[in-house]
């Protein structure tokens, strides 16, 4: 069948399906899956799907009819220790995780999305509290989130541009802060690890009559458990509410964060079987084969390159601390909405926002940015019937744009990252503007269709000015590079939903993505130098999904979706070895299909067993890539690299649900990862893993306290109890020639660096919170 004729048809839509709350305290201690939101099963039976007085109050992007996600509480990890998003998010279905480069840096992919870059996250839009943060670039990152912040996060899965514009190819996150209702108080908490992790953390809100306020504050500082990767971050969020008349309300939203992490050298895979946390390889540098270290370092140690004089000539090989490789970021994000109710079925939304990055990044190359960023978005909402049956209306508008110089140079050898001289200049402006619309309607009392549009326009302008320098330090070359693109995409989509009892309900989606190159793509050739890279297409994702959700009571809800997609141009990112900068081409033809699965089961009071599991299978359909003159290779049918067919994640645990020792608990936990591969030819296998991890929590309501003191929570845990060695990110590795026609085999490739970062051994981790 062909995608047009596909994306003509009527798909299916979207779980209702709901977590039913009342159960005791105790029995929330594991986490709960909400899939597809949280409306009540009796909600259910009075509306047709997607239809509930509750959602009607909320934005259309909350719980659109027809999606596939899921909505992860963070309530139900009061008892778990949140050192990044991946703590909160890993029971959501679809999600895979790697580290960045830095301590919060977490890689997020859906279906594989983002898999393949080695930072921050792509081919998804990022939102907070409906406000972007994701810059219009495309890239957002999660070292602004601390987990603790959250009410929840919900996760869209698959192709979504139809709801959220360019980069939403491969679905979305909305992370929701919690209201000072919500917190109605204060609350502190500190938590701690083996690796000198310390993360002490304050909420303080509460709601005066028509005024809500919560701020959320954070100091994380670490030692790490690599060489050279000790950090601290600090976060301040605010979320502000203002009720000004019955039908106005005012949305204030604040973000700021500050980073300083120090980085070390990603490693190839001979040197992480060697010597995975690098040990002892802080003050051995390689100067030659000759000298002290030589060809044994290189095989132990991870290694950057760069010039004896810092400018030009000669290079020489350092550890991660001699080059002073690390980051020094800061973030600030400003945001207001004003939702007014122009009459008790419609409401408008204007909402508009500042987002500023600057960032310092002496890593491998000395990279220096300030991007400013502006976005604005209006809609309108409209909730009617038709032949009796209920609908929604919505209409929307949007505009982002950012405008920036960014500096490249060198590193001085030894030293704190210091500058040598600069070899890059770019200015650089991107934006987009776009319309969307979609409809809601009910075919019948338990169906419900969706049909969905977006159309955008993208442009890109810029300019790039290349140096090289001499041994003498003289500038030896000047290049200079123009990109002007437009994009133009449109994504459609269409669901149905079909809710035949109450603890039935099944979907069926096709829907659209797109995502555009960002202007840095342009600038780095497939040698990983800087040059002209500007015939780079956009990616398009069309998609299929089906699935069922079924609840027969309230103790067991369960989930399964399939889904089939097919990928047009997609872009893939890969390193061609330390010292190179990452580029990025088109694969024409790409398949991605798998399996996504969860359960919520609670047998008796107090136990709990929650699990999903996620099936991968990616492959180029047509692929032809050139490695050099007259060097072709026929990828088709090989894997996508950085994709594991396989990732689990469950846990069994039980809570005393009331007695003396009520709020005592205890859970295990395992998550498996799948062995794939590094590279197009597939030759390079990360190795699969698992990892069990044990906790041992207590949490005391102390209603009586004269101190005020509401609740205290203290927990303890072990977190890969039998200290697995692992991969934890992977970048893609570049294959490479022998000679002209032959690929070098997996003996030369498994050298190549600038690609793995381990996972921690063992860890001893707890914390303790209190509320007042």
């Amino acid at each position: 069948m062909q995608r047009t004729q596909l994306m003509r048809g009527v798909s299916a839509g979207a779980i209702c399906l709901v977590v039913i709350s009342g159960a005791a305290r105790a029995q929330d201690a594991l986490p709960t899956i909400d899939v597809a939101g949280e409306q009540k099963l009796a909600r259910q039976k009075e509306a047709p799907p997607g239809f509930s007085e509750e959602k009607k109050e909320l934005p259309v992007y909350r719980e659109p009819t027809g999606q596939t996600f899921t909505t992860v509480r963070s309530e139900d990890f009061e008892n778990t220790p949140l050192f990044t998003i991946r703590d909160m998010l890993q029971y959501s279905p679809g999600l895979s995780f790697k580290q960045g480069n830095g301590p919060r840096d977490i890689v997020v992919s859906i279906r594989g999305s983002s898999a393949r870059g080695g930072f921050g996250v792509r081919n998804i839009v990022v939102m907070e509290d409906g406000f972007s943060v994701m810059q219009p670039d495309g890239l957002s990152r999660t070292d602004l989130t601390d987990p603790h912040a959250y009410a929840g996060v919900d996760v869209y899965r698959g192709p979504s541009s139809a709801l959220f514009g360019n980069f939403a190819n491969g679905g979305a996150i909305n992370f929701r802060t919690r209201t000072g209702a919500e917190i109605d108080g204060v609350e502190t908490g500190h938590e701690f690890d083996s690796f000198g992790t310390i993360n002490n953390f304050t909420a303080i809100g509460k709601q005066y009559g028509d005024f809500d306020m919560a701020v959320f504050a954070s100091d994380v500082r670490s030692d790490g458990f690599i060489q050279h990767f000790d950090s601290n971050t600090q976060t301040v969020n605010t979320t502000a509410r203002y009720r000004v008349t019955p039908d106005d309300l005012l949305v204030f939203k604040g973000i700021h964060n500050e980073l300083f992490a120090n980085l070390a050298v990603r490693q190839s895979l001979l040197q992480y079987y060697n010597n995975p946390y690098q040990t002892g390889c802080r003050l051995v540098p390689n100067l030659g084969a000759a000298t002290f270290g030589g060809a044994a370092s290189r095989a132990w140690c991870g290694q950057i390159s760069s010039f004896l004089n810092g400018v030009g000539g000669t290079t020489v090989q350092n550890s991660a601390d001699l080059a002073g490789l690390h980051r020094n970021d800061r973030r600030d994000i400003f945001g207001l909405r004003w939702e007014h109710d122009i009459d008790k079925d419609t409401k408008l939304r204007l909402q508009a926002s500042y987002d500023d990055k600057n960032i310092f990044q002496p890593a491998g190359s000395n990279f220096l940015q300030d991007e400013p960023a502006v976005s604005a978005s209006a809609d309108i909402t409209h909730h009617d019937t038709l032949g009796g049956l209920d609908r929604t209306d919505y209409f929307g508008l949007y505009f982002n744009r950012t405008r920036y110089v960014s500096y490249s140079g060198t590193t001085i050898p030894v030293g704190d990252g210091a500058w040598g001289a600069t070899t890059n200049k770019q200015n650089n402006m991107m934006q987009n503007l776009g319309a969307r619309g979609r409809e809601e309607f009910a075919l019948a009392p338990d169906v419900t269709a969706v049909i969905g549009l977006d159309v955008e326009l993208s442009k890109i302008s810029g300019y790039s000015e290349s140096m090289s320098y001499s041994s003498a330090g003289t500038m030896s070359s000047w290049t200079g590079v123009v990109a002007n693109r437009a994009f133009w995409n449109f994504a459609p989509e269409a669901s149905v939903v079909w809710r035949p009892s109450p603890e039935w309900q099944t979907r069926v989606r096709a829907s659209s993505g797109f995502g555009t190159p960002n202007p840095s793509m342009l600038f780095v050739t497939q040698q990983g130098t800087f040059g002209s890279n500007i015939g780079l297409k956009s990616q398009r994702n069309t998609g299929f999904d089906v699935g069922v959700d079924w609840t027969p009571s309230e103790q067991l809800k369960a989930s399964l979706t399939l889904f089939h997609e097919w990928y047009q141009n997609e872009q893939l990112t890969q390193t061609p070895g330390a010292g190179l900068q990452s580029y990025t081409f088109n694969a024409p033809n790409s398949i991605h299909r798998g399996i996504e699965a969860t359960i919520d089961y609670r047998p008796f009071d107090g136990w709990r067993l929650l699990a999903n599991y996620s099936y991968n299978d990616q492959k180029f359909t047509r692929f032809v890539e050139q490695l050099g003159p007259g060097s072709y290779f026929d990828r088709s049918g090989r894997q996508t690299p950085n994709v594991a067919p396989h990732e689990l994640t469950a846990r069994v645990g039980y809570d005393q649900p009331d007695g003396d020792f009520k709020g005592l608990g205890a859970y295990v936990e395992y998550s498996f990862k799948s062995s794939y591969y590094l590279d197009n030819s597939n030759q390079l296998t990360i190795p699969g893993y698992g990892i069990v991890n044990l906790n041992l929590h207590y949490d005391a309501a102390l209603p009586d306290n004269p101190l005020l003191l509401k609740n205290i929570n203290a927990y303890f845990g072990v977190q890969n109890v039998f200290d697995r060695t692992y991969v934890a990110s992977a970048s893609n590795i570049t294959n490479t020639l022998a000679a002209p026609g032959v690929e070098n085999p997996y003996g030369v490739l498994v050298s190549s660096t600038g690609s793995i970062y381990p996972g921690a051994p063992r860890a001893f981790v707890g914390g303790v919170k209190f509320k007042f």
